[in-house]
């Protein structure tokens, strides 16, 4: 019974805390269904007067699904450069140790905490040369370049922890490392994969910064730079504006729901050497 009671408490206190912090989000979602009279005036949590007219203004007068669109390619394109690069430099400090690899190592560790933000200047200066600003290519090289320390440092952490007799025994079948690598390494290190996909893309969806300098031209706009485009001089449509926070979030919350245990166990893999 008291142990009945123990779980009760704190299932309760969970449920509490859960709701509290997730409560911008439940807002966002129900403003979303108020008319944006209602959101201004109004102090109530649930909306008076459900409309779909907020959705129906994304969907119609605005060019959310062309920035929709353009987010995707971006974080599509930056994730597979990310995983790709990401997994054959890890798996090179891992299983190659010398002292460039120890020092390269060092080197992610600086550029992670390096402020990205002193760069911008120079970067655009470049790809204002390179004619690569305005171009969706500028965003996904920039955020590719900020994703990859974290990644690399992720995979060999993985890598450290896949035992060497695995690929001595698949070389001992014939296999070169290639093929190792590629069918037998790489498989195994699906959480790792996991972890390093959903952080790369909560950074690149997410971003704002980089896309507001580099890209001008609306056709080319990501999601969070389109987003400011509901708020206008004398005004904001904060109906539509939840509307179109919203259904650029679901994508992220549905991908979260179907790895967050390959993400937890991943990060917690990547951490530490077995």
């Amino acid at each position: 019974m008291k142990s009945n009671l123990t779980r009760g408490v704190v299932f309760i206190v969970l449920f509490v805390a859960a709701f509290v912090t997730n409560l911008p989000v439940i807002t966002m979602l129900l403003n979303s269904f108020k008319p944006s009279s209602e959101i201004v005036t109004s102090s109530r949590l649930f909306p008076e007067k459900w409309t779909l007219d907020n959705y129906i203004y994304v969907n119609e007068k605005s060019a959310f699904w062309q920035q929709f669109l353009n987010s995707t390619i971006v974080t599509i394109s930056t994730v597979f450069l990310v995983i790709l690069v990401g997994a054959l430099a890890g798996y090179a400090i891992s299983r190659f140790r010398t002292a460039m690899s120890s020092s390269f190592s060092i080197g992610l560790l600086l550029l992670q905490m390096f402020p990205f933000v002193i760069v911008m200047l120079p970067l655009f200066m470049t790809f204002r040369f390179l004619h690569l600003n305005d171009t969706l290519a500028a965003l996904i090289i920039i955020n590719t370049t900020i994703n990859l320390p974290f990644a690399i440092l992720m995979f060999r952490g993985f890598f450290d922890t896949i035992p060497k007799e695995i690929e001595e025994a698949a070389w001992m079948d014939g296999c070169n490392r290639w093929t190792t690598f590629s069918r037998i390494v790489l498989p195994i290190s699906g959480p790792g994969i996991a972890a390093v996909t959903i952080f790369t893309i909560l950074l690149t969806w997410n971003d704002y910064i980089i896309a507001n300098i580099f890209i001008k031209n609306e056709a080319l706009m990501t999601v969070p730079v389109g987003l400011q485009m509901f708020m206008q001089q004398y005004g904001t449509e904060w109906g539509a504006l939840s509307a179109a926070s919203w259904l650029s979030s679901l994508p992220v919350l549905i991908f979260l729901l179907f790895v967050q245990k390959h993400m937890a166990y991943g990060a917690a893999a990547g951490s530490v050497k077995g």
